[in-house]
């Protein structure tokens, strides 16, 4: 069994952990506010990260080079992701704080609508796709008849 070793600070945050088994440890810092905003692994990687004043975190950076950044709406959703690979999506919510949204850089694209009881309506593009993935597994069913295979609801 492996031992490990665990300091805390006054606010009970993890600022040291160390399993002597494997020799891995961490250092970690937080701000006034509880947040993680700085820890260094002793396998030399470091992780810098920046929060907004509803401690979400708005940027995130580490010692291999990749970053990103998040943007959020006044409900603290997120709206907007960045990295730094040139990865990005934009999400969008009604009224009720349900996804009705969402874009990314790849070129997908989805739309939602909701109902009362929060149920998702597909829009009529999703349903072409539906269709279009249904008719392809009935015709690769129906040519596999003989061998028992049925088409099942998707």
């Amino acid at each position: 069994m492996s031992k490990i070793i665990k300091e805390y600070d006054k606010n009970n945050n993890l600022i040291h952990y160390k399993k002597i088994f494997n020799n891995f440890e961490y250092w970690s810092k937080f701000d006034e506010n509880n947040n993680c905003i700085y820890t260094k692994y002793s396998t030399k990687e470091e992780q810098w990260r920046e929060y907004d004043e509803n401690n979400k975190i708005i940027h995130y950076k580490n010692s291999n080079g990749f970053e990103f950044w998040q943007e959020y709406d006044k409900n603290n959703k997120i709206i907007h992701y960045k990295n730094s690979e040139g990865r990005q999506f934009w999400q969008e919510y009604d009224k009720n704080d349900k996804i009705i949204h969402y874009k990314n850089s790849l070129g997908d694209e989805y739309w939602w609508k909701w109902k009362r009881n929060y149920k998702i309506e597909i829009t009529q593009q999703e349903f072409k796709q539906i269709k279009k993935t249904k008719e392809r597994q009935e015709l690769y069913f129906n040519n596999k008849k003989n061998n028992r295979f049925e088409l099942m609801d998707i």
